[in-house]
């Protein structure tokens, strides 16, 4: 499993995962298309937002694998604003995504207005020093 070094580990100040440690022994957690409705809280929709902003500032429009990008977020996402590249293989690592920046501008016009929403990057929880290197895949 792909570890996206420098991707931000969660949204800065909650608990809303963007990023898993170690790839799980029983093989990935499948994407599955989540349906967003309307009435969803808004620290909810804040992480959508700010998961994509993360996407888009760390891969822009280029083709991804999903690595270790956490399962959960990700479905919020799938099938709209992030596809597959070729066919998807709901349980690869290695399955290749990308952002539909027409798909992303459409859903969330705030990440490309001028006043867009900044996220605190550094507060995320990452630090280089909590990976667990032992069980490279």
């Amino acid at each position: 499993m792909l570890k996206h070094r420098g991707f931000p580990g969660r949204l800065p100040g909650t608990d809303f995962q963007f990023i898993i440690r170690r790839a799980n022994k029983k093989g990935a957690t499948p994407l599955v298309r989540r349906e967003r409705y309307r009435d969803r809280k808004p620290a909810d929709r804040r992480a959508d937002t700010a998961f994509l902003a993360a996407l888009i500032q760390h891969f822009g429009e280029e083709p991804f694998p999903r690595g270790n990008l956490d399962a959960g977020r990700l479905s919020w996402l799938i099938g709209r604003e992030v596809v597959a590249v070729g066919k998807l293989d709901p349980t690869d690592y290695d399955q290749l995504l990308r952002v539909d920046m027409k798909r992303a501008e459409a859903s969330f016009p705030e990440l490309f207005a001028a006043d867009a929403p900044e996220f605190d990057w550094e507060e995320s929880g990452w630090d280089e020093g909590d990976w667990d290197d032992e069980d490279e895949d």
